[in-house]
């Protein structure tokens, strides 16, 4: 899924960066509160999307020395960045204007380009229906990529699940971009309508709610991933499958996962097995193992079998589950 996700990134940033030139120049003209916000919110998604690139080059890097299971994690902790930006440098901005236009308001100031003079009105409402536009093919873009991962899970499904938050992370700002594009219509049109600038604060700061809402929940998702996620569960019961229909496996102590990267899944195993089989047969069926569980899905890189008495596992998990003695 990398190319789809740089696909959709790049998408979306050069959507964004027309988008935050179009808002910046009406809001200069108009004063819009919400414009001036929305405008704000492109760049910092223009960022955002710069920083997911990042991350995903870093990601691919080879594995060394000095990090042997690889770089695969860069890009859980660059999209934890891009939640943060949204959070201070999107949602707080819109509501700190928006409050400052509640206290000052103003209607909006009409533009002069030209020699010719335009009502505020109609740059605002030209900018956002361009905004809508270039904001709408980008969420299609991110929205095919995503449907092409998700299968038949439900979308919220596929994106709790979701290890590739580059991709989920373009989907979801651009959702919550063309809200806030429908939110700032809105505002403009009622201050227009009922003469009442102050909706155009108001607009701002359900702007900056919606953004900022929409950044706490990406922090929760990629803060699990930059922790260490096990892998979905068909995966994991695809894996126990393989271990038991293994002859020579008594029991099955522990199937551990854990992602390394979107598309790097770290598989730990620990098997109870026949003590009669003797040296070369513990090489084949460990072998066999890391052969199925590797052709059972390309995301399974590394394998490590551990042979272990079901009883001594068994005491081991106990003692891992047990509260640390107090100091």
């Amino acid at each position: 899924m990398a190319h789809e996700s740089s696909g959709a990134i790049y998408t979306a940033a050069g959507a964004n960066l027309a988008i935050a030139v179009a808002k910046f120049t009406g809001a200069f003209f108009t004063g819009s509160s919400a414009m001036l916000a929305e405008g704000v919110h492109s760049v910092v998604d223009t960022a955002n999307q710069i920083l997911l690139l990042v991350g995903l080059k870093r990601a691919a890097r080879p594995a060394d020395a000095r990090f042997p299971f690889g770089y695969g994690r860069e890009v859980y902790f660059y999209a934890f960045l891009v939640a943060l930006l949204i959070f201070l440098g999107g949602g707080a901005f819109a509501v700190y204007e928006g409050i400052h236009k509640l206290q000052h308001p103003e209607p909006a100031a009409d533009a002069v380009i030209l020699g010719r003079t335009i009502p505020g009105f109609v740059v605002n409402l030209a900018i956002l229906g361009f905004a809508v536009l270039a904001e709408g093919y980008s969420c299609f873009v991110a929205l095919k990529a995503f449907w092409g991962e998700k299968g038949k899970l439900p979308p919220v499904t596929a994106i709790r699940r979701s290890k590739d938050p580059a991709l989920f992370t373009v989907l979801v700002e651009d959702v919550a971009a063309l809200t806030g594009l429908v939110v700032a219509l809105s505002g403009v049109i009622l201050a227009e309508m009922l003469e009442k600038p102050a909706f155009d604060g108001v607009a701002s700061i359900a702007i900056g709610l919606i953004l900022i809402g929409m950044a706490i929940f990406l922090m929760i998702e990629t803060h699990g991933l930059l922790v260490g996620e096990a892998a979905e569960p068909e995966l994991v019961a695809g894996l126990h499958e393989i271990v038991r229909s293994e002859p020579g496996v008594h029991h099955v102590n522990e199937v551990l996962t854990q992602h390394l990267g979107p598309a790097d899944v770290l598989v730990n195993v620990s098997l109870d097995i026949d003590d009669a089989l003797s040296g070369g047969e513990v090489e084949g069926l460990v072998g066999r193992l890391e052969t199925r569980m590797k052709a059972l899905s390309p995301k399974v890189r590394r394998v490590f079998v551990e042979i272990q008495a079901r009883h001594d596992s068994l005491a081991r998990r106990q003692g891992r589950e047990q509260p640390a003695p107090a100091a």
